[in-house]
């Protein structure tokens, strides 16, 4: 059993330097989640060892199989005996939408951190109240971050970087889709992530929240207006596990505008009927004096356009974010040896260990949470009128 000693900041730390870690779902988030907490201690210098110490899941068969996989320790079913282990200090909550609210809440009224993937929850009210247990938590301690990971792509913390430092000018558009496929067929069968009650939203959720969170974390602006239109093209799917089909109670795509606070224009667009488009995100800022866009298919590369170039040689550059001094990149390999998909997952792993052990509040908080799910909500709204 792990032995705990509290900072002067009033963390609950271990005595060995580690931190026991509690894993709820071990699907596919599950999965990128427990290979970032394997791998973030080889690849950085954290102050935090993270220990595996126990998975949550339902079926008692499928959890430990996903445990012996996976590389954790120990098993539970209810996800309330994990949060009462002295073992496990930190909740990661990658189950569906619907046990956002009551494992976070549960788990920081009880002094553990928390990781929740996005969104942060399935309605206002409960993003409201999550935001608010984070709160009440922070001053014994407990720390919260919800997992938007794209934040930890090297090149779009690069783009952030130029933005904040006046690079791209005053900005004047944002444009961002997100682009999957894998519902375009209309026989494709029903899943937890198809129904209202389990999931929220559909596409809105499931991509948008990303490229909302995006758009507020590289320009430093809340987006505070919005007009949307949603569709489900297709109501009716066979069920997985047998005959018969269920009815889809959420979105298959949605398209909105916004406006951000300084006065900048944006679109969204998020879909999982694009055919051929497997997981294509694109984000593009314009501005007074330059422009970014960046590409997930090409993860490793930012496209510059600096306006400050004279004409002759103006164009967008293309910058390959390999070098280690790069966001991230000196945890890694040398110049040119391109990262993946799962590097930001163990960047996220390192942020929070980060945080926690100065005290800190780790970024993106339960209250960014609560402003990209502020921005799902009015767009949902605004779709149904």
């Amino acid at each position: 059993m792990c032995r705990h000693r509290w900072t002067q900041n009033g963390i609950r730390m271990s005595a060995r330097s580690d931190i026991g870690i509690g894993m709820v779902g071990h699907a596919f988030m599950g999965r990128a989640h427990s290979h970032a907490w394997h791998t973030v201690a080889r690849a950085f210098d954290v102050p935090l060892r993270p220990r595996l110490a126990a998975v949550c899941g339902r079926d008692k068969v499928a959890v430990k199989a996903a445990a012996d996989r996976l590389g954790w320790a120990g098993v539970e079913t209810d996800w309330r005996a994990l949060i009462e282990r002295d073992d496990v200090d930190l909740i990661d909550i990658c189950a569906p939408g619907d046990t956002h609210a009551p494992i976070a809440i549960a788990a920081l009224q009880a002094g553990k951190h928390v990781l929740c993937e996005k969104p942060l929850a399935n309605t206002l009210a409960e993003a409201e109240a999550m935001a608010a247990a984070a709160v009440a938590a922070y001053p014994s301690g407990a720390r919260a971050m919800v997992g938007f990971n794209y934040r930890r792509v090297p090149a779009l913390a690069l783009a952030r970087s130029l933005v904040a430092t006046g690079r791209i000018g005053a900005l004047r558009h944002v444009r961002a889709v997100y682009l999957q496929d894998w519902l375009t067929d209309p026989q494709a069968p029903m899943t937890w992530r198809m129904t209202a009650e389990r999931a929220g939203s559909g596409a809105l959720g499931d991509l948008g929240a990303h490229i909302v969170d995006l758009a507020r974390f590289l320009t430093g602006e809340e987006i505070t207006r919005v007009s949307a239109a949603a569709a489900t093209f297709t109501r009716q799917r066979p069920l997985a596990g047998g005959p018969g089909s269920g009815t889809v109670t959420v979105d298959d795509a949605v398209v909105f505008n916004g406006r951000l606070g300084g006065g900048a224009l944006a679109s969204f667009e998020a879909t999982r009927c694009a055919t051929g488009r497997k997981n294509a995100l694109r984000i593009e800022l314009n501005g007074t004096g330059g422009s970014l866009a960046f590409d997930l298919e090409r993860l490793n590369e930012l496209e510059f356009f600096d306006g400050a170039d004279p004409g002759p040689v103006a164009g967008f550059r293309r910058i390959l974010v390999t070098e280690p001094d790069h966001p991230y990149l000196a945890g890694w390999w040398p110049p040119g040896h391109v990262l993946g998909w799962e590097h930001t997952f163990t960047h996220q792993a390192k942020d929070l260990l980060t945080a926690i052990a100065d005290g800190s509040q780790p970024k993106p908080s339960f209250a960014d949470g609560l402003a990209v799910q502020q921005v799902l909500d009015a767009a949902q709204r605004s779709a149904s009128r």
